[in-house]
């Protein structure tokens, strides 16, 4: 489930025709000054965080004029952090005269498989309260997904609920709106906490909540969403990073989640790898038993290609000042472990890798997968051992500790330079990567190894050396599946003479304002 913040749910709101007090976000004093100014009455900010009780912890003020806006804006809510979330947006809105409060929401029920409609004729801080301190109050009615809510039916709700004359009409108007936002957002909840009345006889949703489903963000650009997963805070830059590799990729599963930022080498934080949720859990706790802080969470699952683990090890040795890189997970995946370790061989290679690492890569083919990636990093700085899925995660995590504890972080390792390599041929890939092949070099292999070890059986030998023997079109389109066989295998067991680049928008610029 996605959060929207709560001026981005009252836009919703307002385009179906539901009052919401005037006002919009801002993301800097001066311009919560022009936005009080406008309204030109008492205005209330509000910290768009994701939070509940934003007033028991300071995120709800007052303010009775612009130049009070500003002030309240500039020092008690940008730039902060409530419960551990900064705020870096605050509402600013026109401050209400509450005659009275309610309730209303539309939620998906689970158990039912159909929406349910809430709705409450007194308000208070959750429907748990509500349903056991009035009863009365609150109806509810499930919904058909196809059919809808008619006038009708949300009139006799609003009956039902106590209410009676203009105010029955205005509220089922809103429960036949917020129907409409649920649906047309495909929302798993859409809440309106309060719905008041006014002193003028007016009903607005003072605030609102829409937390809509992941897995349909992609039909709703107008929500605006940047990563389609539930976080309780804004995503982080890495987090953005992570997410454009898995978004337009269904090959596997990349789910990457930053914990921590802005620590230091004393923290003890590794970089955490998993494989399947359950594994990916569990060798966290084993981290975590074992004295270290964990930088991330990692789930490289479901059958990836290897170019997806690469890029998520990319991502997660980006992380400043990680001591560590603990990859574990179940232990019991069908996916041929091989391909995850060379994404694993070349990542290492490329970032030069200077922390230790222990890699638990338990599966289909786990012996080939282990000699990858213990062989083929023998020459890094640091020491990079691997298990398969007989040894515990708490033993790979206790090898790992005792691993850091030995090594020395005040060597700094530079990197050799890489063979030098022009190239002779070249195709793209399914996520815009390109593989290269130095004739040259090619003409001085006796190995061919990247044809042979080609998964997909896409390269066939001409004159000698490495052509595509299908379309390149059609090696574009996914038929070459990122093996990373043409540069790993060719370094290791060829001429070097084969490469493969692949693109991860946005970490390089990254890593310059990191490093």
């Amino acid at each position: 489930m996605v959060r929207l913040y709560e001026y981005q749910g009252k836009g919703l709101l307002r385009r179906a025709g539901v009052k919401v007090p005037p006002g919009r976000a801002a993301r800097s004093a001066a311009e919560a000054t022009v936005i009080a100014r406008e309204i030109g009455a008492p205005v209330v900010l509000k910290a768009q965080v994701f939070i509940t009780g934003r007033a028991a912890v300071g995120g709800i003020k007052f303010a009775e004029n612009a130049m009070a806006a500003e002030r309240v804006a500039g020092r008690d809510f940008l730039g902060r952090t409530f419960r551990g979330q900064r705020c870096d947006v605050v509402l600013v809105e026109r401050k209400l005269n509450v005659a009275r409060e309610m309730y209303a929401a539309v939620v998906v029920d689970n158990d039912a498989r159909m929406p349910l409609l809430i709705f409450s004729s007194v308000g208070g801080t959750g429907v748990e309260e509500i349903a056991a301190n009035h009863p009365e109050a609150l109806v509810k009615r499930y919904l058909d997904a196809a059919r809808g809510l008619y006038g009708y039916e949300a009139r006799e709700l609003a009956r039902r609920a106590g209410l009676r004359g203009r105010e029955l009409v205005a509220v089922a108007d809103v429960l036949v709106k917020l129907w409409r936002v649920a649906r047309d957002a495909e929302a798993r909840a859409a809440e309106i906490n309060p719905l008041v009345v006014t002193d003028e006889g007016e009903v607005v949703a003072a605030d609102c909540r829409v937390t809509a489903d992941d897995y349909a963000v992609y039909r709703h650009p107008e929500l605006d969403v940047q990563v389609a997963r539930e976080f309780d805070r804004p995503p982080t830059e890495l987090d953005l990073i992570a997410y454009n590799v898995e978004k337009d990729d269904y090959r596997g599963t990349f789910y990457f989640v930053q914990l921590a930022e802005g620590f230091a080498p004393e923290d003890r934080c590794v970089a955490l790898h998993g494989a399947g949720g359950g594994g990916s859990m569990m060798s966290m706790d084993a981290a975590l038993a074992e004295g270290f802080k964990v930088a991330n969470f990692c789930d490289t699952s479901g059958n990836p290609p290897a170019s997806k683990v690469y890029r998520a090890a990319c991502i997660l040795l980006a992380q400043k000042n990680v001591v560590g890189y603990f990859g574990s997970g179940s232990g019991v995946a069908s996916q041929e472990q091989f391909h995850s370790a060379r994404g694993l061989v070349k990542a290492f290679r490329e970032v030069w890798l200077d922390v230790p690492c222990v890699e638990r890569l338990g599966g289909n083919q786990e012996e080939r997968a282990i000699r990858i990636l213990t062989e083929y990093t023998k020459d890094l700085p640091a020491p990079v051992e691997c298990y398969g899925k007989d040894t515990p995660a708490r033993h790979c995590a206790r090898r790992l500790r005792e691993l850091v504890d030995g090594y020395d972080y005040g060597v700094r390792h530079e990197k050799p330079p890489g063979l030098p390599h022009n190239s002779s041929y070249s195709f793209r890939t399914v996520t815009g990567g390109t593989v290269s092949y130095d004739y040259a070099r090619c003409e001085g292999c006796d190995s061919k190894v990247c044809v042979a070890d080609c998964v997909p059986q896409i390269l066939k030998l001409e004159d000698g050396r490495p052509a595509l023997n299908i379309g390149a079109e059609e090696a574009a389109r996914g038929r070459c599946t990122e093996c990373l066989a043409c540069e790993v295998e060719c370094r290791a067991r060829g001429n070097g003479g084969g490469r493969i680049t692949l693109p991860i928008a946005g970490l390089h610029e990254y890593l310059k304002k990191t490093r």
